[in-house]
């Protein structure tokens, strides 16, 4: 039996919802070991919406129908009647919810879309990565590549690829405020490392979101009291890039791989660019046993 939904609606700017849930202690999705628990509710994850008069958009579902429900309903007690999904890129716990939304247009970049049909039948059976089961699974209604422009009431909202923590990602960027929702291609404590074998194309499309010079920046894992008061500053991306090139460096220095996280990113804790979380030395660990293994 899974826990119902409990979720704290943040307002980190005006027009903007963030849909938070986890880093609560003794707050489980379902007893034994789930992805849900495992990989988005022990770290923290948000869903956000943009939201202008009756319409929204909503970038990702969160990590279960139940959820990307009450997301609804929600919304609709703020007045929306009209929305349009994007979705991050194809990991469970962003697209888990979108059942709820299947009359809606769903967006996704075409890697996305790819992903997604390739896994469905394995998503939906809870043989991709275990239980719970998404069914049924929502696929992408359209599509995109390289960079896509929307309009939300007076509002520009541009949808950006990049390949970040997966090949896939999609943030959206507010020129008009210079707000980076930014999905996983940044995240508090550490980023997850999924593809360890990119780890160079990871930096230049850090670097091509640096140059967008945003002012705030809203990851879908981070500390929901700094995502409540407006995100985190631009120093997050640097502190990405620092850290995936500490473990690039793991390959001519392997001795380094002992170093506790607090030190590896010690300075941008102590510049404010990062947010203390114990749990992600957990993460931590596992980002270097993959990376060594890439270079095996």
């Amino acid at each position: 039996m899974t826990a119902p939904a409990r979720l704290r609606v943040l307002r980190p700017a005006p027009g903007v919802l963030a849909f938070y849930e986890g880093r609560e202690p003794g707050h489980r999705f379902a007893p034994g070991p789930n992805w849900v628990d495992d990989g988005a509710l022990s770290l923290g994850i948000a869903s956000y919406a943009l939201v202008a008069g009756d319409q929204a958009i909503v970038y990702d579902t969160h990590v279960a129908p139940d959820r990307g429900a009450e997301i609804r309903r929600l919304l609709a007690a703020e007045g929306v009647r009209r929305i349009t999904v994007v979705l991050s890129h194809w990991h469970l716990d962003h697209v888990a919810g979108t059942a709820a939304f299947a009359d809606c247009e769903v967006i996704a970049n075409t890697r996305t879309a790819a992903h997604l049909a390739a896994r469905k039948a394995a998503i939906e059976a809870g043989t991709d990565h275990g239980a719970p089961a998404i069914r049924p699974l929502i696929l992408p209604t359209r599509t995109f590549d390289g960079r896509l422009s929307l309009s939300l009431g007076d509002r520009q909202v541009d949808l950006i690829t990049a390949n970040i923590h997966s090949d896939d990602a999609t943030v959206l960027w507010l020129p008009d405020a210079r707000l980076l929702l930014a999905g996983d291609t940044v995240e508090d404590t550490v980023t997850y490392v999924g593809e360890p074998a990119a780890f160079a194309t990871h930096l230049a499309d850090l670097a091509r979101l640096a140059a967008l010079a945003p002012a705030r920046i809203l990851p879908n894992h981070g500390a929901p009291a700094v995502i409540a008061a407006g995100g985190y500053g631009p120093g997050l991306i640097g502190a990405t890039a620092d850290y995936i090139r500490w473990l690039m460096a793991l390959a001519h220095d392997p001795a380094r791989a002992a170093e506790p996280l607090a030190t590896v990113v010690g300075p941008a804790l102590a510049r404010g660019d990062l947010v203390w979380f114990a749990p992600y030395t957990a993460i931590h660990r596992q980002n270097i046993d993959r990376t060594r293994a890439a270079h095996a």
